[in-house]
Formats: C-alpha cells, structure tokens, sequence
C-alpha cells in the first residue's frame, strides 16, 4: 500500500486499478455517452494567441462560432474549448485572463448549438465558471495535479474528467522525460489520479484517461505509447487520445504543423485498434471518417466468415 505525497489520505494499492465497471460508457451531467461501437469526436476550440497549430484563427467570438458550427456539421459529438496554450514551453496565464477567452464564448455556443462542452483547464477557478455555464466535461491535462480542487467542482456538477498525464508544467515537461519503465511510469499517475478523483466525489463511469501525447515525451516514447495503448485498458476507463498534429508526427515526416493530416489520420486509426474511444482532433470532417472506417471494421461480424 503506497500512500499519494500530494494527498497522504489516499491509499494507493500498487496492483491493477479498480476493476473495469464499463469502459464503454461516459457519463456528464445529464448526457451519457455510448462508447461500445462508436468512436466520438472531441473537436479542438482554442481561443489562444499561442497554441501550437490555430494560435489566434478563432480568438473572435465569431470566428469560433463558425468553426463550431463546421466541426458539428462534420461529425464532432463535443467541442473541447481552451484558453490557455499547452504546448511544450508555453507560459501560464492567469485565471482572469483565461476566463475571460472561454466564458464568453461558452455563453454563445450554449444560445446557438447544443452540443456538449468541454473546458481545457488546469484550473478549478476556470473549471467551476464554465460547470456554472453548462460546459459538461473538464478535460485536465494534469490529472489533478496541479490544482486537485478541478475533481470537488466537476464532482459538484456531476460533469465528466478527463485526465491525463504529462511530466511536468508546459514550460520545463520536455526536458524531463526520463522514464524507468514507460507504460508503467504513466498509468501509475493516471491510476492515482483516478483514485483521488473517485475519492472527491466524481462518478467511476464520469473518467476518462489520456496517456498525454506530447506532454513529457520523446518522439519514440510517443510512438511506443500508441502503440502499447491497449495496456491502459487496464485502468478500466474510457481512453482518450490528442495526437492531432503534434510535433512528434511532424518530426517522423518532416511536416509542419499544417501538413501532419495523414500523419494524424494514422496515430487515429492505430489508436481507435488499440483501444481509444474518444479521439480529441483539429480536422474533425478526415478523423470522422478514418474513425467510421474503424469503427465498420472492428464491428463487422466474422461468424458467417
């Protein structure tokens, strides 16, 4: 029995994490997803100057509308919005400034579509405004570890959370990346982050994991995630992937981050074969479509075969 240095309260056994209830469904609030035979399709919204593939394409209210209203017309079953920049060395901003990117924009996608919401954050503050404003899934690059108070507010709304893991804070998470056993170094945080998030309140079937491309990792341990993703099944949660165009696919084929479609198309089709149900991307029309030939293939029937 191990006990979690950031919240001692909590055991943390070190076998398997707690036994798989249903990887196949998602629950927020009032919505529940059924993930058995279809993968969903998180569409990215970022309202930040500086995020590393649309930095500043839809700081404008209107901009973002019309790009919501074109990522539901292709498919998207949740728009992910974001107004702080993750990327690798990228700065914080303050919560006031993070708040004042997203809750306006909240507000208008909430008058002129419906279709769930979820909130990019790392912050409970930001987190807590846009639970008030109907958002249904916080989405937590850290796993609660920065700010463990995100699991209280998603837990005080019945949302959904997704967590994922990465080394560190944006700014310094590529200079550690030094793991004793990868896939193991990852789902050990994830586990505990499950864990204290069950622990706060939050539903078992309201969690999502994400091994957290690019957040702390090489281009080979990206490469080797991908493709061991079916050993965090184990963790008996949904799993989520963001591999959209990161730097990892532009450096295997020397793209920039504008021409990484196919690349991406490929980390989703290996993902979705390796377990993933919920694919978090920028071209949300292409991935609905590698996703739908997926999907065809891993549910067609092979009795009458």
């Amino acid at each position: 029995m191990r006990k979690n240095a950031a919240n001692p309260t909590i055991d943390l056994v070190d076998d398997p994490a707690a036994p798989n209830l249903n990887t196949h469904l998602f629950k927020c609030r009032d919505t529940e997803f059924d993930l058995s035979t279809k993968t969903h399709i998180m569409g990215v919204l970022n309202t930040t100057p500086d995020s590393f593939y649309d930095g500043g394409n839809y700081s404008q209210v209107d901009a973002a509308l019309k790009h919501t209203e074109k990522m539901i017309e292709e498919g998207a079953d949740i728009i992910d919005i974001g107004g702080e920049s993750t990327r690798p060395g990228s700065l914080p901003v303050s919560a006031h400034e993070e708040l004042e990117r997203v809750i306006p924009l909240i507000k208008e996608i909430r008058k002129h579509f419906d279709i769930p919401l979820s909130i990019d954050t790392t912050k409970s503050e930001v987190a807590l405004r846009a639970l008030d404003e109907g958002v249904k899934i916080v989405n937590d690059i850290s796993g609660l570890t920065f700010d463990p108070e995100i699991a209280d507010a998603v837990s005080k709304y019945g949302a959904g959370l997704v967590l994922s893991h990465t080394s560190s804070r944006p700014h310094d998470m590529q200079s550690k990346t030094s793991y004793d056993s990868l896939i193991e170094d990852i789902k050990l945080p994830l586990r505990i982050s499950v864990k204290l998030a069950e622990h706060k309140g939050v539903r078992p079937r309201s969690i999502v994991v994400d091994p957290g491309f690019g957040f702390g990792k090489t281009v080979e341990q990206n490469l080797a995630i991908l493709k061991h993703l079916n050993s965090f099944i184990e963790l008996g949660k949904p799993i989520l992937i963001g591999t959209s165009n990161k730097s990892f696919i532009g450096k295997v084929l020397d793209a920039k981050a504008g021409d990484r479609i196919e690349g991406t198309a490929a980390t989703v089709a290996v993902g979705i074969l390796n377990g993933a149900s919920i694919i978090r991307v920028h071209e949300t029309g292409y991935m609905k479509r590698v996703s739908q030939m997926i999907d065809a293939i891993l549910n067609v029937s092979c009795e009458s075969y």
